[in-house]
C-alpha cells in the first residue's frame, strides 16, 4: 500500500479485531473512548467570560490570562505532586534544560500548550474529537519490534493522551515543524512540511489506517535517513552503570514478574532518567541475563494527561494510554503494556526514540513529515467511527489552515519561552 508516494508496509488488523475498511464498529474500549470525544473538554471560552466566572484570587488553571509561564509552572508542578511521586532533582534538570533550548521548552510544557489552545485556537477547538496523542512534535516518534519481530515505527509515547480535537495534534506537530525550521533542524519549507502531514493524515484515513513497518519496506529506511542510524553501542553497558535502586514499590516488583520471561529469572532494579515532558516522573529498570545475553524492562509513572490539570481534576494513573495501545491501527509492541500506574516496556538497542538531529542530512523530510502525518492518523483511528466526521471537517478547511496555526502558536511558544527565561 502507497500513502501518496511514501512506500509502507500494510499491516492487516489483529485476527481479534474487524478491518478498518469495513467500518464494522468499534473494540469495548475504543467505544468508551468514542463516547467521551461528544464533550469537548478544552472548549473555548472568550476571557470576557472566564473573568465574569471567576475571581481573580481562585483563578482556575485553564484562565490562561490570569497565568504567566511560571505561574503556570507552579501551579502545573504542585498538581503532579498530588498525582504521584516527583523526583525534583530530575525536575530542576527539566528546567535547566528548558531554559537553554526553546525546542525543549517545547517538549516539556504540555500543559501550557493546553492553556495556549484553549485561548487561541477558537473554530480548531469545534473539530471532530478522537483520542488523540496530545503532546505530539516530531520528536514523538521512534521504532520497535513488533510481534513477528519486525522493525515497526511510529509514535512511542502517549503520555497524554486524551479525547481531543484531532486539530489538536495536527496542530501541535506543524508548530514542532516551525520551530525546528527556525532552529536549522529541518530544511523543508513551512507550507511544504504542512501539506504533506496532511496529505499522509487524509490518506490513512481514507485507507482506514497504514502501519508503518520498516523491516520489509527498505526504501522507507533509505528515505528517512534511518539506514544511517546504529544501534548503540554501549546501550547496556550504560544500563548496567545506572545505580541500583534503593526502594522498589511492590507493584512495580510484581509487573516485573510478569514482563520477563519467566517469573523466577534473576534480575537487579535500577533507576534510570530520561525523556523530556515525563522527566521527573520515576523510572524503574529490571536488568537481567537471559540465554546468552542481557535483556531488560522498565517500569514509568504514569499520572494523568494535563488537560486534567487544566480541569483542576487531580486523579492517578493515565487512562488513555492502554487503550491507544489497544485500538491504534498499528503494528504494536506486545512489550509494552500499562500495569496500573505503571508504562511497562522493553528496553533494547532497537527499542529507542528517534532525534531528528542524528539522522543524515540526506534525508526526504517532506516524506518523513508525510510519514508523520499517516502515524497520526493510525492513531486516531483509534476512534475509528470519527473517521467519516474527520475527513469532512478537513475537506471544508482553507488550504492555510495549518501552516497559519502552526505561526500562530510557534509565535506564542517563543514569546513564552521568552518570558520563562527571564
Amino acid at each position: 500500500m502507497r500513502v501518496s508516494g511514501t512506500p509502507v508496509t500494510a499491516v492487516s488488523p489483529p485476527p481479534n479485531r474487524q478491518r478498518p475498511a469495513k467500518l464494522l464498529g468499534f473494540t469495548a474500549s475504543a467505544r468508551i473512548a468514542n463516547d467521551e470525544t461528544k464533550s469537548p473538554p478544552m472548549s473555548v471560552r472568550s476571557s470576557k467570560s472566564a473573568t465574569a466566572t471567576s475571581s481573580p484570587a481562585r483563578q482556575l488553571p485553564g484562565s490562561y490570562r490570569a497565568m504567566t509561564i511560571n505561574e503556570a509552572t507552579r501551579s502545573y508542578e504542585r498538581w503532579m505532586r498530588r498525582c504521584g511521586t516527583l523526583i525534583e532533582a530530575e525536575l530542576r534538570e527539566k528546567h535547566a534544560r528548558m531554559r537553554r533550548d526553546l525546542f525543549l521548552f517545547f517538549r516539556g510544557t504540555f500543559y501550557r500548550w493546553t492553556q495556549l489552545w484553549r485561548e487561541r485556537a477558537d473554530e480548531l477547538s469545534a473539530a471532530p474529537h478522537v483520542l488523540a496523542v496530545g503532546d505530539l512534535h516530531i520528536g514523538s516518534f521512534g521504532t520497535w519490534r513488533d510481534g513477528e519481530g519486525r522493525l515497526a515505527w511510529g509514535v512511542d509515547d502517549f503520555d497524554e493522551a486524551h479525547p481531543l480535537p484531532y486539530t489538536q495534534d495536527l496542530v501541535r506537530l506543524a508548530t514542532s515543524v516551525k520551530l525546528g525550521i527556525d532552529a536549522d533542524q529541518l530544511s523543508v519549507g513551512l507550507r511544504e512540511g504542512c501539506d504533506a502531514i496532511l496529505d499522509g493524515y487524509a490518506n490513512a484515513l481514507r485507507a482506514g489506517g497504514c502501519p508503518l513497518v520498516l523491516a520489509e519496506a527498505h526504501q522507507n529506511m533509505r528515505q528517512f535517513g534511518f539506514e544511517a542510524l546504529k544501534p548503540p553501542k554501549r546501550f547496556w553497558r550504560h544500563l548496567k552503570r545506572l545505580p541500583r535502586a534503593r526502594q522498589v514499590p511492590r507493584d512495580v516488583t510484581h509487573a516485573f514478574r510478569d514482563a520477563l520471561p519467566r517469573s523466577d529469572v534473576p534480575y537487579q532494579v535500577l533507576r534510570r532518567r530520561a525523556g523530556m515532558g515525563s522527566l521527573g516522573q520515576p523510572r524503574f529498570v529490571a536488568l537481567a541475563e537471559w540465554e546468552g545475553g542481557c535483556i531488560a524492562r522498565e517500569a514509568k509513572a504514569l499520572i494523568p494527561s494535563a488537560i486534567a490539570w487544566l480541569a483542576g481534576q487531580p486523579s492517578r494513573g493515565q487512562p488513555y494510554y492502554q487503550r491507544i495501545l489497544a485500538d491504534a491501527i498499528r503494528s504494536r509492541d506486545p512489550f509494552q503494556l500499562v500495569v496500573g500506574r505503571w508504562l511497562i516496556r522493553r528496553l533494547s538497542p532497537e527499542a529507542n526514540p528517534i532525534d531528528l538531529t542524528d539522522l543524515p542530512k540526506e534525508r526526504d523530510e517532506v516524506q518523513l513529515l508525510r510519514a508523520m502525518g499517516t502515524e497520526t492518523a493510525n492513531v486516531h483511528l483509534a476512534a475509528f467511527r470519527q473517521r467519516r466526521a474527520v475527513l469532512d471537517d478537513l475537506a471544508r478547511r482553507p488550504s492555510k489552515w495549518l501552516r497559519d496555526a502552526a505561526k500562530t502558536f510557534a509565535k506564542a511558544v517563543e514569546q513564552d519561552w521568552n518570558d520563562y527565561r527571564a
